[in-house]
């Protein structure tokens, strides 16, 4: 029961581009902030709900700050819990050319304060057009719950298929010793994201957590973004995606 509950953190820490699993290499200018969040509800009963708020500062260079609050049911037990994550582009996002960045958290029981897991990631974004992109992951995943080390990876290809309108499909995964046999499967998701201008979108995801064996999660969320005063808006300074 622990080891799938950590799981579901582990899941919760990786999913920094809003409700998906695999990360781009893009951050915001500094001085933007969004609120993201989402919930998710599987086949068996299993359910999920995330806060993300986040900002960028300037330390020496723009660093993306945010803390996730998770609240999760997994087999019927209900946990609370933080994660804190701090992110850094290391090369620019642009068509043809490979952008890199790197993030490092860790997840807290909000009760006990036990740091339950802790994680380290390299997204890199390779940009095909102003409207397709192809994200990869790799990374490392300490559950310090069963001091249990795992390489963690993901795969995601976006496409803007129409100025208010981009699907996504991903798969992504950990590697490494567990109780929980399933989990060395790699999963798969698909949803489409609908942003009708530069503050808002939604997202409807469909797939498979790390977690829950033989069960289908259904996720909806939503980002509120706050840009910089006077900025530009964000697709004309990464593309249009």
């Amino acid at each position: 029961m622990v080891a799938i509950a950590v799981l579901d953190l582990s899941d919760a820490a990786r999913a920094a581009n809003g409700a998906y699993a695999v990360d781009a290499a893009d951050i915001g200018e500094a001085g933007s902030c969004k609120g993201e969040s989402w919930l998710q509800a599987a086949t068996n009963t299993d359910f999920t709900a995330v806060a993300n708020p986040s900002c960028v500062v300037n330390v020496f260079r723009p660093v993306e700050l945010s803390l996730q609050t998770v609240r999760s049911r997994s087999d019927g037990d209900w946990s609370n819990s933080v994660v804190p994550k701090a992110k850094w582009n290391i090369a620019p996002t642009g068509i043809g050319r490979l952008g890199v960045a790197f993030y490092a958290g860790g997840a807290f029981d909000a009760m006990t304060g036990e740091n339950l897991t802790t994680f380290a990631v390299v997204p890199a974004t390779y940009r095909l057009s102003e409207n397709t992109r192809i994200n990869l992951n790799a990374g490392w995943l300490w559950d310090r719950t069963v001091d249990r080390h795992y390489l963690t990876y993901g795969l995601g290809f976006d496409w803007k298929l129409t100025d208010v309108l981009q699907w996504t499909i991903e798969a992504f995964g950990q590697a490494g010793a567990s109780d929980v046999p399933s989990v060395i499967w790699p999963r798969f998701q698909t949803g489409l994201r609908y942003r009708p201008n530069e503050i808002f979108s939604v997202d409807v995801i469909y797939g498979r957590n790390i977690s829950g064996e033989n069960a289908n999660w259904i996720t909806i969320g939503t980002t509120i973004r706050f840009p910089v005063p006077g900025s530009k808006p964000e697709h004309h300074r990464t593309g249009h995606l």
